[in-house]
């Protein structure tokens, strides 16, 4: 999408300040005005268009980017992929589908955040099951909650509770709690003399102990195909339970109950109702999908 090129960029030299407040000039827009625009991107690949749609949810991604601090990178360099996130977001929308434009990039832009931090981090052995990666990205707010603080090791009785919590070992809880106690560090920092032949980055001593390079794009290939199917299972959701959804399922922090029984008018009881029978519809249609395409089926 070439209007990519025309947005504002933050960098570590602007400053964010300024950048935050240059997006903030581009206007939020009206439901029946960003059909217009998703449509005329749609049926006619209008860069104008793609651009508007994109400007006017630059703030929602760099709130969104502001919520994965912590992780040793520079926030210029995470808003910038949750930027690329929510282009992804607008070439795939489909306005036809009944939901605005903020709620169906919201997963693209963490997904495009949550990608590059794993990137970022790949040289130091994460592994690649759901239960490390929901550790690696859950585990400071985990050790919040139980006012777990200390930079160091913890101890055994936090480990356990974690590992509980969060359905993993506590060998991969003390493991992860490690590397991320160092992880303020930039993997470009200096190691040595930065005048001598023999200098080096810290990221040069890190071994890549993931050598399959065939099993990772395999892997990535059944992440990409698997992201495509939630997609498009999403269409047997309505408007609303998509919202409820996404806000209860598929954020870092869920909506509470209250606030949606607020939002929609109706009691927490109702809401939780929703939320079941929605992921249960989710689930059906993923099964589908998935015996049509060959794939394991998702539990």
């Amino acid at each position: 999408m070439s209007s990519y090129a025309n947005l504002p960029a933050p960098s570590p030299e602007q400053g964010l300040n300024r950048y935050l407040q240059e997006i903030r000039k581009f206007p939020l827009l009206e439901p029946e005005e960003e059909y217009m625009l998703a449509k005329a991107w749609v049926d006619h690949q209008d860069p104008e268009a793609a651009h508007r749609l994109v400007t006017s949810h630059l703030r929602l991604a760099a709130k969104i980017a502001m919520g994965y601090r912590g992780y040793g990178l520079p926030q210029a360099e995470v808003i910038s992929e949750a930027n690329v996130g929510l282009m992804q977001a607008v070439k795939r929308f489909d306005p036809e589908k009944g939901f605005r434009l903020a709620t169906y990039a919201m997963w693209w832009i963490r997904a495009a955040i949550q990608e590059y931090i794993l990137r970022s981090w790949s040289l130091v052995k994460l592994g690649t099951t759901s239960a490390q990666k929901k550790l690696f990205f859950n585990l400071r707010k985990a050790k919040s909650r139980i006012g777990a603080y200390e930079d160091g090791d913890l101890r055994p009785e936090n480990v356990a509770k974690i590992a509980h919590d969060l359905n993993v070992t506590e060998d991969e809880v003390i493991s992860m709690n490690r590397r991320l106690s160092g992880g303020d560090a930039s993997l470009n920092a200096q190691v040595g003399s930065a005048e001598g032949d023999g200098s080096t980055q810290w990221q040069d001593w890190l071994e890549d102990e993931d050598a399959d390079q065939a099993e990772a794009y395999a892997e990535a290939d059944e992440l990409e195909a698997r992201r495509a199917m939630l997609t498009a299972a999403m269409d047997v959701l309505n408007e609303r339970e998509r919202d409820i959804l996404m806000q209860r399922r598929l954020r870092d922090e869920p909506v509470t109950l209250e606030e949606l029984s607020s939002q929609y008018d109706v009691s927490r009881e109702r809401i939780r109702q929703i939320e079941v029978r929605a992921f249960e519809k989710l689930q059906e249609r993923m099964r589908v999908l998935a015996r049509d395409k060959g794939m394991a089926i998702p539990r």
